[in-house]
């Protein structure tokens, strides 16, 4: 994976980019990652295109971060009003499996989404499992302040 730069970031950013960049590495059958916020703005990218230079795994979504990054929020928005409309409560995870992947959506805090585009044959409750762990440690660090940091280091860095 290709890390964006982290330069000039504070450490609560700088930390989270650590934590996505932990996620895909580390999680078998995880393609691509993407942290959305509550508008639909990618906050955090785990840059799938370069991870598809590497021929050890399928490429992402076509438009790489974007895609994802809209995907996520759609799924995201769909979700939340099909539960209202339902009354089933907050949505906590969304799950699509595909014939040839799976893109799971998981809330994060005040709107906030962690979006995972996996292979077909990863084990679901593994990658759940780890993006739970993610939006334990990435949800009181989530404030304002980093998503608006976070924001302009992608609007700098696309």
């Amino acid at each position: 994976m290709t890390a964006p730069s982290t330069y000039g970031l504070s450490t609560q950013a700088r930390n989270l980019q650590w934590l996505l960049t932990d996620l895909v590495e580390e999680v078998p059958g995880v393609n691509s990652v993407a942290v959305v916020s509550s508008d639909g703005l990618l906050l955090l990218s785990s840059e799938p295109a370069a991870e598809a230079d590497r021929g050890d795994r399928p490429k992402g979504p076509r438009g790489a971060s974007a895609d994802l990054a809209t995907i996520v929020s759609g799924l995201g928005s769909l979700t939340t009003g099909a539960a209202a409309l339902m009354e089933f409560g907050t949505v906590k995870q969304t799950m699509v499996a595909m014939e040839n992947g799976s893109v799971f959506v998981m809330s994060i805090s005040d709107g906030s989404l962690l979006g995972v585009h996996a292979t077909p044959d990863c084990d679901m409750s593994v990658v759940a499992y780890h993006m739970a762990l993610f939006v334990g440690r990435a949800g009181h660090v989530l404030t304002p302040e980093v998503r608006s940091e976070l924001r302009q280091s992608m609007e700098k860095n696309p």
